[in-house]
C-alpha cells in the first residue's frame, strides 16, 4: 500500500526499544515475509556474529539486509542513502535527536546505485515515516543543557535547595556540577563524602536527581502513587516534588556535607584567563614573596599552636612523650585539614614557605611525601631548629641503628640488609610497619610475609617493634 507496484520490501530501518527488543523484531520480520537469516538483521553495539561496520556497510551497498533494526547505534551520523523507510517503535521525547533518527531517510542517492540496491525501483523519490508508539502525536522538547544555571555559584544554588527551592533548572544545575566535581575528586575524598552524606556518593545523588527531573519517572510516580493510569496534572506535579525533595534530601538537611562539597570545588577549580596576555613588568629577587612566605609561615605555627589540643597529630606530637604513636592515618586527616580553606595548604607549599623566608634553615628538598608534615610540625612548634625531610631523618635513625648493632655484635646477611632497606623506606614513607604491610608493594614482590618470617625467623615480631620505636621516634 504504500510503495504500490514494489515487490522488493523497501530499506528499511526500525528503531527498537532497547537490544531485547530488537532480537524480537528481527525474528517477527523473517517469520512475517517468510524470509532467511540475511532479510533482517538487528545492528547494535551488542550485535553477534558479524562486525556491525560490516553488517552497516551491507545495508548500505548490498541487497540484504532488508530490514535492519537498531536502538541508537544508527540514529545519528550514519548515511544509508538508499533507506526508504524509517519505522518508529521506541519512544523519543528530545526534538533533536527525533529529527536526527527521522533525517537518516532524507539522503539522496542516484537512480543507478538506488537501483543496484533496490532492483524493482526506478529512483528514490520520497521517504516514509512508520510510528507505531505514537513519536510524532507526542510533545517533543528541545534538548537543554544539564546545567542550566552556568553563572550562579555551587554555593548560592546549594544554599537555596536548604531553603525549600525545588525548581527544576536549580536541581538540574546542582546535579551537573556534582557529576562534574566528582569526575575531579581523588578516592579519599569521595569516601569522605560518601561518609557525610550517609553512604551515599555524588555520583549517587546526582543520578538521583536526573532522575527525578525525567517525565517519564515523574508520569509512572504519580501512577503508582494514584493508581489511575492516567493521573491528572496535579498528581504528575505532586509527585514531581517528592521525587525532587527525596533526591535533594542528602543536600538539603546536611549543611557539613554542602559546606565541604564547596571546599572541594574550590580547591578543584581552575580558572584560565585565553584572552590576556602575560607582560613582564621586572626581573629580580621579589620582596613580596618573602612577605608571602613569612606570613604563611606564621600562619602556620599559628595554626600548630591554637589546634595541638584539638587534632590528634598535633596533640601527639606536641607531647612528645605520649605513649601515644603517631600513625600515618591521623598525618593524613591533618593533611586534610589544613587542605581546605581558608589555608590550603600543601606539605610542598608549607615546605617552599620555610626555604624562601629562610634557606639557611631548610635542609634538602622536603615536601613530597605526606611524612614531611611531622618535620613541618615539630619546626612550628620549636622542637626542631632544623627542616629535614623526615624520609632523610628515618635513614639517619637507620644507619646509626645498624651501628649499634654491629658495635653490639650482631650481623646481618645481604639478604636480611635488603628487606631492612625495604622495611626503613615504607616507615619513612608511613611512620610505622605491621605484619600486614608485608601484602604489599614493596614486599609483595619479593614473597611477603612468608618470605620474611623465613629470612628473620622467630625474631620478625620483636624486630619490627624494634624499628618502629627506633626509626619513628
Amino acid at each position: 500500500e504504500i510503495f504500490p507496484g514494489r515487490r522488493v520490501v523497501p530499506k528499511t530501518l526500525i528503531f527498537a526499544k532497547d537490544d531485547a527488543h530488537a532480537d524480537e523484531i528481527v525474528q517477527l520480520a523473517r517469520e512475517v515475509f517468510g524470509k532467511g537469516n540475511d532479510f533482517a538483521a538487528k545492528i547494535t553495539y551488542k550485535a553477534t556474529g558479524k562486525k556491525t561496520d560490516e553488517l552497516i556497510a551491507a545495508f548500505r551497498n548490498s541487497y540484504n539486509p532488508r530490514i535492519a533494526v537498531t536502538v541508537d547505534m544508527i540514529a545519528t551520523g550514519t548515511d544509508v542513502k538508499p533507506l526508504e523507510c524509517v519505522f518508529f517503535m521506541r519512544s523519543v521525547r528530545s526534538r533533536t535527536y527525533f529529527e536526527q533518527m527521522k533525517g537518516r531517510g532524507v539522503r539522496i542517492i542516484d537512480d543507478t546505485t538506488f537501483q543496484a540496491v533496490t532492483p524493482d525501483a526506478l529512483a528514490k523519490e520520497r521517504f516514509v515515516i512508520v510510528d507505531a508508539v505514537g513519536v510524532t502525536e507526542s510533545e517533543l522538547v528541545d534538548t537543554v543543557p544539564l546545567d542550566r544555571k552556568p553563572t550562579v555559584p555551587l554555593a548560592r544554588l546549594l544554599k537555596q535547595v536548604s531553603f525549600g527551592v525545588r525548581d527544576p533548572d536549580t536541581a538540574s544545575a546542582i546535579a551537573a556540577r556534582l557529576s562534574r566535581l566528582d569526575r575531579r575528586l581523588g578516592k579519599d575524598e569521595r569516601a569522605e563524602l560518601e561518609t557525610l552524606a550517609g553512604g551515599q556518593t555524588l555520583k549517587d545523588i546526582a543520578v538521583e536527581i536526573v532522575a527525578a527531573l525525567d517525565p517519564d519517572h515523574q508520569l509512572a510516580t504519580a501512577r503508582a502513587t494514584t493508581g489511575s493510569d492516567a493521573p491528572d496534572v496535579d498528581a504528575i506535579a505532586a509527585a514531581a516534588r517528592a521525587l525532587l525533595d527525596h533526591a535533594v534530601a542528602p543536600l538539603a538537611t546536611n549543611p557539613e556535607l554542602r559546606e565541604r562539597i564547596v571546599d572541594l570545588r574550590r580547591m578543584h577549580e581552575q580558572a584560565i584567563d585565553e584572552t590576556s596576555a602575560d607582560e613582564l613588568l621586572e626581573a629580580g629577587y621579589s620582596a613580596d614573596a618573602a612577605d608571602r612566605a613569612r606570613s604563611t609561615v606564621e600562619s602556620w605555627e599559628r595554626f600548630c599552636e591554637e589546634n595541638r589540643d584539638e587534632i590528634t597529630a598535633l596533640q601527639i606530637l606536641y607531647a612528645r612523650r605520649q605513649p601515644a604513636r603517631l600513625t600515618f592515618r591521623e598525618v593524613k586527616e591533618l593533611a586534610q585539614t589544613i587542605a581546605r580553606p581558608p589555608h590550603q595548604w600543601t606539605p610542598d607549599k608549607l615546605w617552599t614557605a620555610y626555604e624562601q623566608l629562610d634557606r639557611s634553615r631548610v635542609r634538602g628538598s622536603g615536601g613530597r611525601v605526606l611524612t614531611d608534615l611531622v618535620s613541618l610540625v615539630r619546626v612550628a612548634l620549636h622542637q626542631e631548629e632544623e627542616l629535614v625531610p623526615y624520609p632523610d631523618l628515618v635513614r639517619e635513625r637507620y644507619r646509626a641503628w645498624l651501628l649499634q648493632q654491629e658495635n653490639a655484635g650482631r650481623v646481618f646477611t645481604a639478604e636480611q640488609l635488603a628487606w631492612l632497606e625495604r622495611i626503613r623506606e615504607h616507615v619513612a614513607a608511613a611512620l610505622s610497619i605491621t605484619t600486614d604491610d608485608f601484602g604489599y608493594t614493596p614486599f609483595v614482590e619479593a614473597g611477603g610475609l612468608g618470605k620474611a618470617a623465613q629470612v628473620f625467623g622467630d625474631d620478625l615480631g620483636l624486630l619490627l617493634d624494634e624499628i618502629n620505636e627506633v626509626l619513628a621516634a
